[in-house]
Formats: C-alpha cells, structure tokens, sequence
C-alpha cells in the first residue's frame, strides 16, 4: 500500500478501499476468541450476523458465517456466550468496513475456563501478586467506604444495609456497574481505580451476588487483578457465595464469602464496641483496684514492723548502750589521769629531791669562775682569783685568800 500522494495529487475513496481489500486478502485465517454480544439469524436468510468482543477491552469486530457452520454450534451458542472462531479477514468495500468470515465456531466449556483460569493463577502466583505480604491492613474504623457493585443489586442493598446496621454514621461512595457480560471488566476497572484516587476512601469493596462460572468470569479477568494489585487502598473481595473462588479472591487484601459478610468484616458492630469497652473499663479499674489494695497491704505490713511502729526504740536501746560505754570510758580514763598523775607526783618529788636548787637549800653553796666554770678542786683557783658564789637565795662575790 506504499502509494506516492499528496495534495494536489489524491486518490480517490474507492482506490483507498481497493488498496485496503487487496492486503486484508492476503492475510491468513486466525483463531479468536471472544463472546458474543449481538446475533442476527433473519428467517431465511443463508448468512449469520454476530458481534463478537473482547471481556477485558472495549474491543468490538464483526463476524459473519453460513447459516450451516452457525447452526453446528445453534444449540449450545447464544448472546453472551464466549467462543473460539477460526475465520478469515474480509474487508467490505463499500461501506469501508472489516469483517471475519467465520468457518467454523467452537464454544469454549466451562472446564476449559477453568483450564485456562488455573494457568492465569498459576502465572499471577508466579509473580508475586498473591503474596501474603503484599496484603494491606484494613482501617479499624474507615469514615467512608468505596463500593464496587451491580445497579440496585441484592449485594448493594446487603453491604449498606447491614453496614448502617453495624454503625449507622459510615458513610459509603457507590459505583454502580455492570458485574458480569462484555461490559463488566473495563467497567469495574474504572470504578475501582476512581475510588483508589479519592483520599478520603478508606477501603474499596467490590461486590456481586452468585452466578454461574461464566456469569464471574469478569471477577478472575488479568487486568482486573492487575488493577487491584496496583491499589493503595486496601480492598475487599465479596463475590458469590462461600464456594465461589474468583481470583479477585486471591488478590485482594481481604476475601468476604458474601457481601454481607463483607460489610461485617469492614464495619466494626457499635454494640459490640461498645460492649468491649466498657468490658476493657471494668477490667482497668479491676486492676487498679487490686494494685491499690497490694499496695495497700505492703504498706501495712511495713507500719507493722517494728522500727515502723515505734521509730525512737531502736535510739533509745541504743542510747542506753551509748552511755554505758561513754561511762565505761569515763571511768577508764580517770583511771589513767589517776595512775599518770600519781606517776607524774613521784617523778617530780624526784626531780626536786635530785634537783641543786634542793641541795643549796640544804646549805651548799656552787663556786663558779668569772669564765662560768664550777670551780671543782681547790688546785683550780688561785691567789686573790674573784669567784661567785650561788646559795639557795641568792649569790654573792668571794676572793680567794692566799
């Protein structure tokens, strides 16, 4: 289709769709799988009409066939219905429109979904989503909840009903979608990842009553679970009843078997609550009370002893032991005042008694020379020498007579 325009130089419409139908032509037949939305058998009509599209995108393509490959498959295929097509590219010139001429059309069995669901799971375990780590805390008490739900569903009349029941002033932010056909996947992926953008929303429910294996395939959708995964806002799982198992299930921080049950785990019961409460209070002032009356009894115990109750017994024993020694000790040392100072009168009368001042009082006299020498033997003085004499009151001068 490589064509040289511009222009001043174009090609026509019909060449363009001429150019388009010449390559489509050369494609090869593929295999699709998809689920029918739209069926068109005209009575009498040779040729079939469907409109088959993709559950996870917002992609439509139309499929025709013979009236007998369509009618191999009548009994089993209807709107809804997902199937696997092999058909060929065909490209409709004069409306500019693409087709599939379908030869041959297989319906895709519930155990082959599951088939297929079991390998998903498999991968998306593989990778990390189903991690119990990666599950996030739901609020203790969440001021408003997000809810993913069908328009004026079972499971949106229980979440609210028994959340308000539970505690009447949580407040709720509904999205209303399709939960199960070709709409249903975009849908709640859109819902889900507007609720996550609003702060104020504290955890996200999604929820849908029971239904068959078809009617929840949306909830086990790949991009779905990617959504969900990406969430930073914690999210609850209340799809189907107890047996029912999407991989939604897997993904979320929260399984629920139902949506009551979900609004249950999300909403704390005020009654209860309030019950816990004034169960904690009675138990504080239990333990209070019992420290009180421990403490009580220790102190009582230890008034009871007997430095406690009378404080001054133990100074007064003591001060009566205090002056018994001081006495001892009294009397110890005027004992040794006593003996020294007799010791001190005998060593003194002995002094005085060897003492000269004693022996000139007796009536000796000491000769000394004018060089202060006592003067011993005779032969140590001479001739008219001057000598002092000391007496007991007193000396006086002498000369030596020759």
């Amino acid at each position: 289709m490589a064509v040289n325009t511009s222009a001043d130089t174009p090609i026509p419409v019909g060449e363009v769709s001429r150019l388009i139908g010449g390559w489509i032509d050369r494609l090869g037949a593929v295999w699709v799988e998809g689920q029918i939305t739209q069926l068109s058998r005209r009575p009498g009509a040779g040729v079939v009409f469907l409109t088959l599209r993709d559950p996870s995108y917002d992609i439509s393509v139309s499929v025709t066939c013979y009236r007998q490959v369509f009618d191999a498959v009548a009994d089993v295929v209807s709107e809804g219905a997902r199937v696997v097509v092999h058909a060929k590219p065909e490209w409709y010139a004069p409306r500019g429109q693409l087709s599939l001429r379908a030869a041959e059309i297989k319906p895709v069995g519930v155990g082959e979904l599951l088939a297929r669901l079991e390998t998903l799971k498999k991968a998306l375990t593989a990778e990390g989503l189903f991690a119990p780590e990666r599950k996030k805390p739901l609020p203790f008490l969440p001021q408003l909840v997000g809810l993913v739900c069908g328009r004026a569903s079972a499971a949106e009349r229980d979440v609210l009903e028994n959340a308000r029941h539970r505690w009447p002033a949580v407040r709720f932010e509904v999205r209303n979608v399709p939960v199960q056909g070709v709409h249903a996947v975009p849908q709640v992926v859109q819902a889900v990842k507007e609720l996550d953008a609003l702060d104020d929303v504290d955890v996200i429910i999604v929820a849908r009553g029971g239904g068959s294996v078809e009617d929840l395939l949306p909830f086990s959708d790949e991009q779905l679970v990617r959504a969900v995964a990406a969430c930073r806002t914690p999210v609850v799982s209340a799809i189907g009843h107890e047996p029912d198992t999407p991989l939604l299930d897997y993904v979320a921080d929260l399984r629920a078997s139902t949506p009551t049950d979900a609004a249950k785990k999300v909403v704390p019961d005020v009654g209860e609550e309030a019950e816990r409460v004034r169960s904690l209070r009675d138990r504080a002032r239990r333990c209070v009370a019992a420290h009180v009356e421990r403490e009580e009894r220790g102190l009582a115990h230890a008034l009871a002893r007997p430095s406690m109750e009378d404080p001054h017994r133990m100074v007064d024993e003591r001060a009566d032991h205090v002056a018994s020694l001081a006495e001892r000790a009294r009397r110890t040392l005027g004992h040794l005042l006593d003996r020294a100072d007799s010791e001190l009168s005998h060593t003194h009368a002995r002094v005085v008694a060897l003492s000269p001042a004693a022996t000139l009082k007796r009536g000796y006299a000491v000769l000394q020379r004018a060089d202060g020498h006592v003067v011993r033997a005779p032969d140590e003085v001479t001739a008219a020498e001057a000598l002092r004499a000391r007496v007991a009151e007193g000396e006086f001068t002498v000369r030596v007579d020759e």
